[in-house]
């Protein structure tokens, strides 16, 4: 039998046992929960058997975390990043997102906690199964789209990055041997902030285009800087706080204290609303307090809301100019009866609307202050793109803040409780114009009283009333076709032929012309336009309405501004703003007639057209790809200031498109070898864009007769420069860019990257801006034969221009004017 001291000693040993079997499941729990970290040199495929930690909700998400911060309680919610995706589950986001944890089963609860997206690498740019993300031995963090091609990536090569980590803050950083930060999410927000999260000067918040639709929307959120000093806004706990300089916030909005887990989000709708953990996701509250009412689309284009109702906007005398677009879905907004075209000042009205307030009556974003009533109604008059006058204003209606916006949202009436304001908005509308409805029933009796004349006439009075009302049907059509151009939600402003006649002075002062049309200078109201006339180019009419829609619906400073278009009969005209530098081939090709541009302008010139495509490719809602990069559609204002034109060729390429088939277009000597396949995407744009880098840093053409045979092919020489090692022999010699050699060269390495003859291996557009602004290095492993597989154009002028006869691609342009 057991002694008392044996059988304590038995005892103290099972504790032990237990005890080291208890912190055993403890360790192995915290292995499987938590994974919050990764090494260089590690790369995850998008696919569920490469990603055990793969889990589906009942929402009809999906998510494959990559990274895992465990709950500090084993159990609750926390953050996790990896791909994310809903319904289908054919296109992903990579992304970080809230989820719920429990000790025993890893990420839970797919029937109350649907993963929370907080930060997305790619909104705009979705990827597919088999998307790889590659933290690589270089320190950067790519992601790959399943057949190689770049989508996203942080920049951070050669910036001494030793590893990637999801803090419990859910801000995923890449870190170097120090631990100190190099990247952070936090610094490249999208829709939401977590807590303790900064949203600094120049950063904004961007709504998602709707509940399904994950890429950027039109509404975006920022701090407006009212003081000289560096303004930032910070998501504590209880508030969200404005500071300058100090640590004590100038301004805050008080918030729910969070009791667990926490965010804000901002909705497609413009609402920012905080979200909080409950057993369940819930809003708990609208972090700007505002009234149903004040929301930008609460009832949509040109409604009114009242107590949370819509309407549209009356007249007087029951005059109507606006309908509901649906008549029992209100919210959805209202369209004009008579769409708005400019033919002339007697012909436009406004529409008054009085006690109404808009959603973006901020003193900073007054397009004049200081102003009266009156002058703030004129100002909208004279100018077409106003689609009102608002006019906000405390005391008198002769010292106020006026708003002329180009798109009109919702209005809201003002409650005599809640505004500490005095407002009036004039709803710009067109007059004297023939309802569609009478003017059909005249037509229709056109067509009868010539059926009628016909009846008892004979044969020839029969064939030639049916050639009548064979007329009259094409007329019709052809109203009906023209009719089809006002309707389109979102153009520009419309001109008759006879205002852009007027304008122009009957056509008189040519600025340049091209394939597709010629550029002449004009006038409207007191704005310098440049005016592009279409007419009689049967193959332009495609390249009009690419344009039109393409260009009208987008907004970049380093994009031309479309102002307005014409589509009357055979008239295709596009209105756009005066760029009175030309194109920028005048200032590189041109030696000493226009004057040289210095090193910094070049660069500028550069980073310019960069940011511009950048735009087109990855913020749009559909990648767009421009297909005619060339400097003749560069055009530069009167600071020089570079902006993308001529949209004429443009391709709309859907973000769950890899690649697009098309005919052959754009300008030879500027054209991707892909092109040969008729297979491609907007890397073609990024070829051309290295094209014409080289140009600019060599001061020449890319296929100039002029020099010597073995240098006529730009792109030739180039790499026979490299090969030889005499890249600054290749340098422009008649402007100061070689003082500039070193930088010089560098901005060719940048070209040469774009030059890849493998697409897959260009870089995209917003890496090549983060290379120009230092934020990133150029790709070192690159090929120098860019011709390698595709045949070499050849230098024989006639064997040339058979080649160029024999392509579907367009006459080079010679818009190179002012314009």
């Amino acid at each position: 039998m057991p002694s008392a001291g044996h059988l304590r000693h038995r005892h103290h040993g099972h504790h032990h046992i237990l005890l080291l079997l208890l912190l055993g499941f403890s360790f192995l729990l915290r292995a499987q929960l938590d994974y919050p970290s990764a090494n260089l040199s590690t790369i995850w495929t998008n696919d569920p058997s490469q990603l055990p930690h793969t889990v589906s909700f009942e929402d009809g998400s999906q998510v494959r975390s990559i990274l895992l911060r465990r709950s500090p309680n084993f159990f609750g919610p926390t953050f996790a990043c990896g791909f994310y995706c809903k319904d289908a589950c054919t296109s992903f986001l990579f992304a970080v997102f809230a989820v719920y944890t429990n000790s025993g089963g890893g990420i839970t609860m797919t029937n109350l906690a649907p993963p929370q997206v907080v930060w997305s690498a790619n909104r705009d740019r979705l990827v597919g199964t088999n998307a790889t993300l590659h933290l690589t031995a270089g320190g950067d963090l790519i992601l790959r789209g399943a057949d190689g091609t770049a989508v996203w990536s942080a920049g951070t090569s050669g910036r001494s990055v030793v590893g990637m980590n999801i803090t419990e803050s859910g801000n995923l950083v890449l870190f170097d041997q120090d631990g100190k930060l190099v990247w952070q999410s936090f610094d490249h927000p999208t829709d939401s902030l977590v807590l303790g999260q900064t949203l600094k000067e120049g950063q904004r918040l961007s709504a998602n285009t709707s509940m399904t639709n994950w890429t950027r929307g039109q509404y975006t959120i920022t701090g407006i800087k009212t003081t000289k000093n560096s303004t930032y806004i910070k998501y504590l706990n209880g508030s969200l706080a404005m500071f300058t300089q100090s640590g004590t916030p100038d301004e805050s909005i008080s918030l729910p204290a969070a009791l667990s887990l926490q965010f804000m989000r901002f909705e497609s709708d413009g609402s920012l609303k905080l979200y909080n953990w409950s057993q369940g996701w819930q809003v708990i509250a609208d972090v700007l307090h505002l009234d149903v009412c004040a929301y930008p689309t609460v009832c949509g284009e040109y409604g009114i809301c009242s107590n949370g109702q819509c309407s549209c906007p009356s007249g007087v005398n029951g005059s109507i100019y606006f309908r509901l677009i649906d008549d029992r879905k209100s919210n959805l907004g209202c369209s004009p009866v008579n769409p708005l075209s400019c033919q002339s000042r007697q012909e436009h009205d406004l529409l008054p609307a009085h006690d109404v307030s808009y959603f973006s009556y901020v003193y900073g974003a007054a397009n004049f202050r200081g102003i009266d009533e009156e002058s703030c109604k004129q100002a909208c008059l004279k100018n077409c793109s106003c689609r009102a006058a608002l006019f906000q204003y405390s005391g008198n209606v002769s010292d106020g803040n006026c708003f002329l916006p180009s798109q009109l949202f919702s209005l809201q009436n003002n409650q005599p409780s809640t505004s500490h304001y005095n407002s009036s908005a004039y709803i710009k509308v067109q007059n004297f114009v023939v309802p569609p409805a009478s003017n059909n029933t005249k037509k229709r009796d056109v067509g009868i009283g010539v059926s009628i004349g016909i009846i008892g006439a004979g044969l020839i009075a029969s064939l030639i009333g049916g050639m009548i009302i064979r007329y009259v049907r094409r007329k019709r059509s052809k109203e009906e076709e023209e009719d089809d151009f006002q309707q389109v939600p979102g153009m520009p402003t419309r001109f008759t032929f006879e205002d852009l006649k007027l304008a122009t002075e009957n056509f008189s002062k040519k600025l340049g012309e091209g394939g597709f049309g010629t550029v002449y200078q004009g006038k409207i109201g007191d704005e310098e336009v440049a005016v592009k006339r279409l007419d009689g180019v049967g193959q332009g009419k495609r390249e009009f309405l690419a344009e039109v829609e393409t260009i009208g619906s987008i907004h970049h400073i380093n994009l031309v501004r479309l102002i307005g278009f014409c589509a009357e009969k055979s008239h295709r005209l596009l209105v756009y703003e005066y760029m009175c530098n030309g194109s920028l081939d005048r200032w590189i090709f041109s030696k000493g007639q226009h004057g040289t541009l210095n090193w910094h302008t070049k660069h500028k010139i550069i980073v310019d057209i960069a940011k511009g495509l950048s735009y087109l490719h990855e913020e749009c809602r559909q990648r767009i790809a421009h297909l005619d990069i060339k400097p003749q559609n560069i055009l530069l204002d009167d600071r020089f200031n570079a902006k993308v034109s001529d949209f004429g060729l443009s391709k709309l390429i859907d973000r769950d498109q890899e690649q697009v088939m098309t005919r052959m277009r754009g300008t030879p000597g500027y054209l991707a070898p892909e092109w040969l396949t008729s297979i491609i995407t907007e890397k073609v744009d990024i070829y051309s864009f290295g094209v014409v880098i080289t140009e600019i840093v060599c001061g020449r053409k890319n296929l100039d007769y002029s020099q010597p045979e073995e240098s006529i092919h730009l792109i030739s020489l180039l790499q026979e420069m490299i090969e030889s090692d005499r890249l600054e022999d290749i340098i422009d010699a008649h402007s100061n860019t070689k003082l500039h050699a070193k930088e010089a060269i560098e901005m060719i390495k940048l070209a040469v990257w774009c030059l890849q003859r493998d697409s897959k291996k260009r870089p995209s557009m917003s890496t090549v801006v983060k290379v120009l602004e230092g934020a990133r290095n150029v790709e070192t492993d690159l090929d120098y034969n860019f011709f390698a597989n595709t045949p070499i154009m050849p230098t024989n002028r006639d064997h040339y221009d058979y080649h160029l006869a024999a392509s579907p691609a367009p006459s080079a342009s010679l818009l190179s004017g002012p314009r």
